[in-house]
C-alpha cells in the first residue's frame, strides 16, 4: 500500500513538473545581393498535450508602418515544412497585421514528447536603408511566444561580396521594447553574423539581432519603386487623390457656373452712403454673410439717430431708451429692438422685484432694468442677458437674410454642401479602402472630427478678428481671454487628428486637412454677387473709398453737410460697417478738437465712456468698434522608421518578431 502510494505522489509530482517549453531556437537567415531573405526557424519544443496537442503555431507579421504611419507591407511565402526532418502538413490563416502557420493536422494528436520543427519561408522588403549604412534589424524569435525559451540564436549570412570586417553586428533581448543586450555576438570565418541569447528568455521575452554593412553591396529600392511599393501598401493614397481630383473639379465647375463675379465697374468716391440703405445692411452685403459687426454697426446707428444710449464702464457696455419712439427704423433695426426690449416674462418681473435686487446687486448686478410695466429700459451686455441678446442677433441676421440676400448676392449653399457630401463619402472610401486593416474607431474619429472641426475653425475666425483690431487696452484682454478661451478647443482639435491618424495614417490626416483646406476656400469662392448686387458693391466702394481718405485735401470735399460733428457721427456707423473706423475717426480730429475749443466740451450725447477722447478720436472709434462687437459676441452666447543600431534599437523591433504557441 505504502508503495503504492509513494508511485502515485511521484506520478503526479512528475506531471505537476512537466512543463511545454522550446528548448531550442535557431533561424539561420540567407540575404542575397537583391535584398531578398530567405530564412529557416528551426525550433526543438517540449509537447505536453496541454496547449502543444496537435503541433505549434507561428505568426509572422507582414503588415507594418512606416515612421509616417503609411502601411509597409512585406512578401512571405512558404517553402517548407519539417517535423523531425520530415515535411508535415499546415495551414495557414490571415490575421490583421500577420499570417498565423497551423504546423499539424487539425484530427492528429501528438504524443508527449520532444519534436523539432523547421520552417523555411522567403521575405522581402526587410531591409533598411540608411545615408550612412544600411542594416537588417530583426526579430529573430518574436515576443509573443506562451513558452520559454532555453536557448535563442540566430545565423545572418550576407552576399560574399561584403569586406567581413565591415559587418557589424549587435543586439537586445527581453521584452517587447527592452534595452537589455544579455546575447553573445561574433562575426565568423564564413563572413557570417552570429547571436545567441546568454539566459533563458520566459514567456513574452524575445531575441533582436542587428547586422550592418556598408552602403552599395545590397541594390536598394529605386525612387519609382518606392512609389510603387507605397501606393500598392496604401491603397487609400490613391483613392484619396482620386477623391480630391473629383472635389476639386467639382468645385471648379460649380464656381464656373455660379461662382464668379459680374465684373466690377469703375469705383469712385461717392460723398454719400447708397440710398435706402443701412450700415448693417451695407455690411451684410459687403461681407456676402452676417458676423457681429452687422450687429454693432446697427446698436450704434439706433444710438446716433437717439433712439438708445450706449454707456461704457471699462470693458462693460448697458443699453438705454432714450423714450424717442419716433424714429425711423431698418427692418433689421426694428427687429433688434423688439428683441433686446421687449416685456418681461412673469419670471423676469419677479426675478427683478425691487425685493431682489438687492440680492442680485451682491451676485453681480442687475443685467435690465424695467419700467412699472415690465418694459425693459436698459439692458447690460453680459452673458446673464445672452437669450436676449442672442435672439436679436438671430433676429437681426435672419431680416437682413430675407431682405438682402439672393437679391444682393448668392451663397450657393447648396453646391457647399454637395461638395461636404462628396467629401465624406471619398473621406469613408478612404478609410475602408483597406478593409484587412479597418479599424471602426477611425470611422467614430473622422466624424467626430469634422464637427469638432467647424467649431474650433469659427472660435479661431472669432479671435484673429478680434487681435486684428486691437486699438486698446480693452481689445487687448479681449482677444487674450477669448485666445486663451480657445486653448481646449484646439488641443482636442490636435488630439484628434493625432488619434485619427494613430488610427489610420500620417497621411491620412493629411487627406483630411487638404480636404477640410479645399472646402473652407470654396465656402467663399462659391459666394458671388447678383447684378444687382456688383452695382451696389461699386457704390460701398466708392463710399468705403471717401471714408478711407485719411488726408482731407487729397479730395475736394463736396459733401453739403460740410466736415462737421454731426456728419462725423452720422456716418460713423457706415465707417465700421465697413471697417474704416479708425481713418474716419482720424480724418475728424481737427473738427471735433474745433468743437471742443469752441464749447468746452464735446462728446456725443449717445455715448458715456471713458473710451471719449478728443485727443485721439482715432483711437475711439477703433476702440469703440473692437471692443463694442467683442462684447455683443461675448454676451450673445450662453456661458458655459528608424534605426536599430547604435543603440537606436529594442527587443522587439524591427522586421520578423511575432510569437507562437501550441494547438
Amino acid at each position: 500500500m505504502r508503495q503504492l502510494i509513494t508511485l502515485l505522489l511521484i506520478s503526479f509530482t512528475t506531471i505537476g513538473l512537466a512543463e511545454e517549453r522550446i528548448h531550442s531556437y535557431h533561424s539561420d537567415i540567407v540575404v542575397d545581393d537583391k535584398g531578398d531573405m530567405t530564412v529557416t526557424e528551426t525550433i526543438t519544443v517540449n509537447a505536453e498535450g496541454i496547449k502543444i496537442k496537435r503541433g505549434i503555431y507561428r505568426d509572422f507579421p507582414t503588415r507594418y508602418k512606416d515612421r509616417f504611419g503609411n502601411k509597409y507591407k512585406v512578401g512571405f511565402s512558404i517553402v517548407q515544412v519539417l517535423r523531425d526532418g520530415n515535411p508535415e502538413k499546415f495551414h495557414t490563416e490571415k490575421k490583421s497585421n500577420s499570417i498565423r502557420i497551423y504546423i499539424g493536422e487539425k484530427n492528429r494528436y501528438l504524443k508527449k514528447g520532444d519534436y523539432t520543427y523547421a520552417i523555411t519561408y522567403r521575405t522581402n522588403r526587410q531591409l533598411g536603408f540608411f545615408d550612412q549604412h544600411d542594416e537588417l534589424y530583426w526579430n529573430v524569435t518574436g515576443n509573443d511566444w506562451d513558452f520559454p525559451i532555453d536557448k535563442a540564436s540566430a545565423t545572418v549570412r550576407l552576399p560574399e561580396i561584403i569586406p567581413q570586417d565591415s559587418i557589424e553586428v549587435e543586439g537586445y533581448t527581453g521584452i517587447s521594447g527592452s534595452k537589455d543586450q544579455n546575447y553573445t555576438a561574433s562575426i565568423r570565418s564564413d563572413g557570417s553574423a552570429y547571436i545567441e541569447a546568454t539566459q533563458t528568455l520566459p514567456e513574452r521575452h524575445g531575441l533582436t539581432i542587428v547586422v550592418t554593412w556598408p552602403k552599395g553591396y545590397i541594390a536598394e529600392p529605386t525612387t519609382s519603386e518606392k512609389i510603387d511599393y507605397l501606393l500598392s501598401d496604401n491603397r487609400h493614397l490613391i483613392v484619396a487623390s482620386v477623391g480630391l481630383i473629383i472635389l476639386l473639379i467639382f468645385y471648379g465647375l460649380a464656381w464656373l457656373k455660379v461662382g464668379k463675379d459680374p465684373e466690377q465697374g469703375v469705383i469712385f468716391p461717392h460723398y454719400e452712403p447708397p440710398s435706402g440703405y443701412s450700415p448693417a445692411s451695407l455690411c451684410y452685403v459687403l461681407k456676402m454673410g452676417y458676423d457681429n459687426t452687422c450687429f454693432a454697426a446697427a446698436i450704434i446707428n439706433l444710438a446716433v439717430k437717439g433712439f438708445l444710449k450706449i454707456e461704457e464702464d471699462g470693458d462693460d457696455y448697458s443699453l438705454e431708451l432714450t423714450g424717442e419712439d419716433n424714429i425711423e427704423m431698418a427692418p433689421g433695426e426694428a427687429a433688434i429692438v423688439k428683441k433686446l426690449f421687449e416685456k418681461n416674462t412673469t419670471l423676469d418681473l419677479i426675478a427683478y422685484s425691487p425685493m431682489m435686487k438687492k440680492f442680485i446687486e451682491v451676485l453681480g448686478g442687475i443685467p435690465i432694468e424695467t419700467d412699472a410695466s415690465g418694459k425693459v429700459t436698459k439692458l447690460k451686455l453680459s452673458q446673464k442677458n445672452h437669450q436676449r441678446i442672442g435672439g436679436a442677433v438671430s433676429a437681426h441676421k435672419s431680416s437682413l437674410q430675407n431682405n438682402y440676400e439672393k437679391i444682393y448676392f448668392l451663397t450657393n449653399t447648396a453646391y457647399f454642401v454637395i461638395g461636404l457630401v462628396i467629401t465624406l463619402i471619398v473621406l469613408v472610401a478612404t478609410i475602408f479602402s483597406q478593409p484587412s486593416t479597418f479599424d471602426p474607431g477611425a470611422l467614430f474619429m473622422l466624424v467626430w472630427l469634422i464637427g469638432w472641426t467647424f467649431g474650433v475653425f469659427f472660435l479661431i475666425k472669432q479671435a484673429i478678428q478680434l487681435w486684428s483690431n486691437i486699438n486698446s487696452i480693452f481689445s487687448v484682454f479681449h482677444a487674450i481671454y477669448l485666445s486663451i478661451f480657445a486653448i481646449p478647443f484646439i488641443a482636442g482639435e490636435i488630439f484628434g487628428l493625432f488619434m485619427f491618424t494613430q488610427l489610420t495614417s500620417i497621411s491620412m490626416g493629411f487627406v483630411l486637412l487638404i480636404a477640410a483646406i479645399i472646402n473652407w476656400i470654396f465656402y467663399e469662392l462659391l459666394k458671388a454677387p447678383t447684378l444687382a448686387g456688383r452695382k451696389l458693391l461699386d457704390k460701398i466702394e466708392g463710399f468705403k473709398q471717401y471714408i478711407d481718405i485719411a488726408e482731407r485735401h487729397e479730395l475736394d470735399f463736396k459733401h453739403p453737410k460740410g466736415r462737421s460733428p454731426e456728419l462725423f457721427e452720422e456716418y460713423l456707423p457706415y465707417a465700421l460697417a465697413l471697417g474704416v473706423e479708425q481713418q474716419w475717426g482720424e480724418s475728424f480730429a481737427d473738427v471735433l478738437a474745433q468743437a471742443q475749443a469752441s464749447s468746452g466740451s464735446y462728446s456725443p450725447t449717445w455715448y458715456h465712456g471713458t473710451h471719449w477722447n478728443n485727443t485721439n478720436i482715432g483711437n475711439f472709434t477703433s476702440s469703440l468698434g473692437s471692443s463694442f462687437t467683442s462684447a455683443i459676441a461675448s454676451s450673445s452666447r450662453a456661458p458655459g522608421s528608424s534605426s536599430g543600431s547604435g543603440g537606436g534599437g529594442s527587443s522587439g523591433g524591427g522586421g520578423g518578431g511575432g510569437g507562437g504557441g501550441g494547438w
